[in-house]
């Protein structure tokens, strides 16, 4: 007979209950019956070590945890700035911590990279703070894209990867992705957060929600860019009412980007319907009508209901056309930057670090570096 691990029962329930999973969840993966579960967890019975190590890998917890006498302190290694009715959330969700914590050990590796590259601090990080001129960090940031607001944009896909070709010319990592640590089972929740930034002077990382409507993706983008131009790090949901201080702040400098608020006042029609302006400003400025909603909402033409009425009607349309998974090296390449993929890859296939190691840091199976290194190369 096995030997029972000797557990602390209320950890088995904390790992459960922090991983969104029920006790019939549980008992079907393991497999054992519900009941048996709960017995575990009231401390009636103990589970086998196989039976343990196979329910901490369930709910994505080192084994020792099970054996602590009492949960670990949590807490996101970001500023949380989100809000939901004016006040941060009470606890992120596993999958939004596992992917701060991935981007930060991403950024880590990179950071030890750029030591033998003699690498120079990046001038625009924390150039600007909160109180500084609006059209200014616009300005800047323009100027170090090298993105000129009148050039035609074919569509919100094209200019988003257009503006993230050059901020990762310029030296950032863009990270996209709409799943936890390219699981398909742990999908990141655009109700949670949209994205976050970590200022760094060598390194500055920006991570956005790919799952997000494409039109509202381009808006996040712009959103963290600034805040790694005030040096700000933090966990943004994009909200615009009853944010921070820095969060309004970068969702001026967003909109201020898409939609400058002199010209746009001077379009908005109020004696139409507020929808009714949304198809002509959005072939004026060339950007969505969501955009536009978005730019009209912050400058209190519509309501936050109305906006968020509008968005969820987008988001919707957005999710019932989305295909499939789509391409896995284009995907891989996305979730962890090419700018830091090419770096790991260069590594990799020069011998100067292991296959299995670039695999385990970009979440890629050692196999198929080759054909990734190669599809980037291209």
């Amino acid at each position: 007979m096995s030997q029972a691990a000797l557990v602390n029962p209320s950890l088995l329930t904390w790992s459960r209950e922090r991983a969104g999973l029920s006790t019939e969840q549980v008992a079907k993966k393991l497999p054992v019956k519900p009941d048996r579960v709960e017995e575990w967890e009231a401390g009636e019975a103990k589970p086998t070590f196989l039976q343990a190590q196979k329910w901490a890998s369930l709910a994505h917890i080192p084994f020792g945890f099970l054996f602590l006498k009492q949960p670990p302190a949590e807490q996101l290694p970001l500023p949380d700035l989100r809000t939901v009715g004016g006040i941060a959330p009470q606890r992120p969700s596993l999958e939004l911590l596992d992917t701060v914590r991935d981007s930060i050990r991403k950024r880590d590796w990179y950071l030890e990279y750029l030591q033998h590259q003699e690498h120079q601090p990046l001038a625009f990080v924390g150039r600007f703070n909160s109180r500084s001129s609006v059209a200014e960090v616009v300005a800047d940031i323009r100027q170090t894209l090298g993105v000129h607001p009148d050039i035609a944009r074919l569509d919100y896909d094209k200019y988003t990867r257009a503006l993230i070709e050059a901020a990762e010319a310029a030296g950032l990592l863009v990270m996209r992705s709409g799943i936890a640590l390219g699981s398909t089972h742990r999908k990141l929740e655009v109700s949670e957060f949209r994205g976050f930034a970590i200022s760094n002077v060598f390194a500055p990382v920006v991570f956005i929600y790919s799952s997000d409507a494409p039109t509202a993706r381009l808006f996040t983008l712009l959103h963290e860019l600034a805040h790694i131009w005030i040096g700000s790090s933090g966990v943004s949901d994009g909200n615009s009412a009853n944010g921070r201080d820095e969060e309004r702040f970068c969702n001026a400098v967003a909109g201020e980007f898409l939609a400058p608020e002199v010209q746009f006042r001077a379009l908005w029609n109020a004696e139409i319907d507020w929808e009714e302006n949304l198809a002509p400003l959005a072939t004026r400025f060339h950007i969505s009508k969501l955009a536009i909603g978005r730019r009209a909402c912050d400058l209190g033409y519509i309501s936050q209901a109305q906006y968020s009425a509008y968005y969820r009607m987008i988001l919707k349309a957005f999710q019932n056309e989305k295909g499939g998974a789509g391409d896995y090296y284009r995907n891989a390449t996305a979730k962890n930057s090419p700018r830091l993929s090419k770096a790991v890859l260069t590594e990799a296939m020069s011998g100067r670090m292991l296959l299995r190691e670039a695999g385990n840091l970009l979440g890629v199976q050692p196999a198929k570096l080759r054909t990734l290194a190669n599809k980037i190369s291209e």
